[in-house]
């Protein structure tokens, strides 16, 4: 068996990069470390850690009450299960070998489903879905089905609503994947991480690249429009040469989009991941390598770069809404979701409402058991200061287009903005070979793109009291 490689094979020379990439090696070579160091993903803010119990389900209940009745939400519905524990998984989720606990399970969403529906002031309309996991693709057919006529109980699913699913290979028979086209499935995500055979051992997910194709052409010929696939870098034995292979046979499947995410290994939070060797992970300097190679070789196969780790076809609409300033980010990561209410249903789901966030039990015992007392089951969440919803979008804007405007900001929120200018200024001073800012737009240099999550730490209050540990931001 391979162990962690000293240098990297198959590595591209170079002058044979795009110049963009060219200007990152200065960086690499300086400032890597500093600049790499653990930081939050701000796929919210204040990020997740800083939740507290103190926002309940009559918290919770009353925010869905204050919701504007004119306009739409969206759905987040999370299955807790897989068929395999997959070692570098992050997610919550465990396995399973029978059925009965996921028809529990459902039971309790649909019961969830109608309390949080009542709670909202009216019949909402939903303009978007998103299953995720685990793995949706344990559902059999019919509970699908049953949970499509649940939702069409409680909300009016627009016509042109956006409804993703993520998809196992793995367990994805051709059975679940009509079942899924019948409910509306507008976008199915696929899993690959890597596939290689020595790095999927030792990740314990064996998934050929056969099985994937298969798969992918299965949900096209049911009518599925978009095909988005997950990759990660930074896997133990992997190396360039290995993720090369993989975004060879990834684009040549043509996905609509490519999400390539740097693994993080957390086994202080994700205990199974102490299963694998950390021998064999790749070092700091081999997973930027691993990001800029990726990065470079999907530009060149004629995928846009979005925010820091999705790559989408000039027909694909996360790149239109990129180019016009609408792509969000969530949860759920990059996203052209625009609903200002996201409903999170499921155990460990978060929902975003104006008002702050909410996230429901973790554990999927307590999650049933308060649904089943005919309460939401909401344990946790935090509500947004004027303050906090000003960094959040500061943030939120930096992580998509790499800036911020003052003079928007200002637009927004009025005067609580002043004092962010002379806060900009003093960052920009301290990074001056990192960010431009003429007093009024904010923008992260080109070279200093993978470091927008490090960028943006600077402007957390909260980070500088937060005892949660971080994945690296490289």
């Amino acid at each position: 068996m391979r162990t962690r490689p000293g240098t990297v094979p198959g590595r591209v020379p170079t002058n044979h990069l795009p110049d963009l990439l060219k200007d990152v090696f200065p960086v690499l070579t300086s400032s890597l470390i500093r600049y790499a160091q653990p930081v939050p993903r701000y796929t919210s803010y204040p990020t997740a850690p800083h939740f507290h119990d103190g926002i309940d389900h009559v918290s919770y209940a009353r925010w869905l009450g204050e919701t504007d009745p004119h306009k739409p939400v969206s759905l987040y519905l999370h299955v807790p299960f897989c068929d395999r524990l997959c070692w570098f998984c992050g997610c919550h989720t465990k396995q399973v070998r029978r059925y009965d606990p996921i028809a529990d399970y459902l039971d309790a969403l649909g019961a969830e489903i109608t309390l949080a529906a009542k709670a909202l002031p009216g019949r909402r309309h939903v303009s978007a879905i998103h299953f995720g996991g685990g793995s949706p693709t344990v559902i059999e057919p019919d509970d699908i089905d049953s949970l499509r006529r649940k939702l069409d109980s409680a909300f009016d699913i627009d016509p042109d609503c956006e409804i993703s699913v993520e998809i196992d290979p793995r367990n994805a028979r051709p059975d679940k994947l009509e079942a899924w086209h019948r409910f509306g499935m507008t976008r199915a995500s696929l899993g690959v991480q890597d596939f290689d055979s020595d790095v999927q051992r030792a990740i314990n997910r064996l998934q050929s690249f056969e099985q994937t194709r298969v798969v992918v052409e299965a949900l096209r010929d049911v009518g599925v429009g978009s095909i988005n696939l997950d990759i990660l870098y930074g896997l133990p034995l992997q190396t360039t040469e290995t993720l090369r292979r993989t975004i060879d046979l990834a684009v040549s499947m043509r996905p609509n989009r490519i999400a390539l995410f740097g693994y993080a290994h957390v086994p202080w939070m994700k205990k199974h991941q102490s299963l694998i060797d950390q021998n064999t992970l790749p070092g700091l300097a081999e997973r930027f390598d691993m990001a800029s190679f990726g990065a470079a070789q999907l530009a060149e196969a004629g995928y846009i770069p979005l925010g820091i780790d999705h790559f989408a076809d000039e027909n694909d609409n996360l790149s239109a809404a990129a180019a016009t300033g609408k792509m969000r980010r969530n949860f759920q990561g990059y996203t052209t979701d625009e609903a200002e209410t996201l409903i999170g249903l499921g155990a460990s789901s978060i929902g975003n409402l104006p008002q702050g966030y909410v996230q429901n039990a973790v554990s999927v015992g307590d999650y049933i058991r308060r649904v089943r007392a005919g309460a939401l089951a909401t344990s946790r969440g935090f509500a947004l200061s004027p303050s906090d919803r000003i960094i959040g979008k500061l943030i939120e804007s930096l992580m998509c287009n790499f800036s911020f405007s003052i003079a928007d900001l200002r637009r927004t929120f009025g005067s609580q903005v002043d004092d962010l200018q002379i806060e900009a200024a003093a960052i920009t001073a301290e990074e001056k070979d990192m960010i431009d800012f003429d007093g009024d737009l904010f923008l992260v240099k080109s070279a200093a793109r993978p470091f927008v999550r490090t960028i943006a730490s600077r402007f957390d209050r909260y980070l500088p009291t937060n005892k949660a540990r971080h994945s690296t931001a490289v």
